[in-house]
């Protein structure tokens, strides 16, 4: 039986964090034994928010790229390319922008939420929305559907957000008559909520985030910043877990059942201090990450790096280009080459 095609990229925003890993690049790694993967290093869309910024952006993609092959993804198993290396991805966006409905954009959720994201002001924040990001939801579309994917994986409050995706291929294939564009159907991961160090949202621009690059006594020093149980001040106090605002989440994700009683034991009996809680916490950390970390250390040098992108973004163009001339036969559209 053919293996489905799944669709899924990440933008490079520098070296990724363990929420990254945790969240995107560890179930990578499992599905690209299960189904036909096509990953891409997503830099047209880190475009629609940072455009004014982008000296580092080529540095960035390497970075990415080094964290995503270290952390498991064979570019023999699945497809790795560049999203910018693909031009007929922009010719795709251009034409499937032809037949979406201006108000299919609007409401989509994750583009709110990106709007949200550009200023604290609503009205001010709408005076910064630019053409390319009002176009985001439907560029995505054209990612996934260049391929042909069947598969999308997205956590559980993404599912709305694939929804247009899959109104602009139903929408293609009724005008045009043809079934050349699958309904993408999301994959549904169970992905752990990973916050930074100081509560909020693990972010790298918030300077809150363990970086998968970060050396063993980098990530001590950030775990020891870990907010806890604000009523545990000194060894002696009785702590409760479930007050402890970011170091027991961690504990949650790293540690095992065995650990975790231990943890909820020790600081409701006042048996530990926090900084020792939190040193064994980096610990357990650090071991999980010294597979990744090593491979990362040891990884190929940034020309090996760009040549194994290469290899992926002519793989990935031989196929985006097959969909796109189906596409322009569907719409009438005279070949010119």
């Amino acid at each position: 039986m053919p293996k489905k095609r799944l669709l899924s990229g990440i933008r490079p925003t520098g070296s990724l964090h363990i929420g990254h890993y945790l969240g995107v690049l560890r179930n990578w790694a499992e599905l690209q034994n299960e189904h036909e993967c096509f990953y891409f290093i997503a830099d047209w869309h880190t475009l629609t928010t940072k455009y004014k910024d982008t000296k580092d952006l080529p540095n960035d993609i390497i970075e990415v790229a080094k964290d995503i092959v270290s952390s498991g993804i064979d570019p023999n198993k699945c497809t790795l390319y560049v999203q910018s290396a693909i031009q007929e991805v922009a010719e795709l966006h251009l034409l499937l922008s032809m037949v979406t409905y201006h108000n299919w954009v609007e409401r989509d959720p994750t583009l709110k939420d990106m709007v949200r994201l550009l200023a604290e002001d609503e009205e001010k924040a709408k005076q910064e929305v630019t053409y390319g990001l009002l176009g985001y939801p439907v560029l995505m579309t054209a990612d996934i559907l260049s391929v042909l994917g069947e598969f999308v994986p997205v956590g559980r409050d993404q599912v709305a957000h694939l929804e247009l995706s899959r109104d602009i291929a139903r929408r293609f294939n009724f005008i045009y008559k043809t079934e050349l564009f699958p309904e993408p159907k999301p994959l549904l991961t169970e992905t752990p909520s990973v916050i930074g160090i100081d509560g909020r949202k693990m972010s790298k621009s918030l300077n809150n985030d363990i970086k998968i690059i970060d050396s063993p006594e980098e990530t001590k020093k950030k775990v020891l910043q870990m907010i806890t149980d604000p009523n545990k001040i000194k060894k002696t106090d009785a702590g409760d877990p479930a007050k402890c605002q970011v170091a027991y989440k961690h504990y949650e994700i790293f540690a095992d059942k065995q650990t975790l009683s231990i943890v909820q034991d020790e600081c409701r009996g006042a048996k530990i201090g926090c900084v020792d809680c939190k040193t064994r916490l980096a610990k357990i950390i650090n071991e999980s990450l010294v597979q990744v970390r090593n491979k990362r250390q040891n990884l190929k040098t940034d020309k090996e790096i760009l040549e194994t992108l290469n290899e992926g973004n002519k793989k990935a163009r031989q196929v985006v280009k097959h969909t796109l001339e189906k596409v322009r036969d569907a719409m009438k559209l005279r070949n010119w080459n």
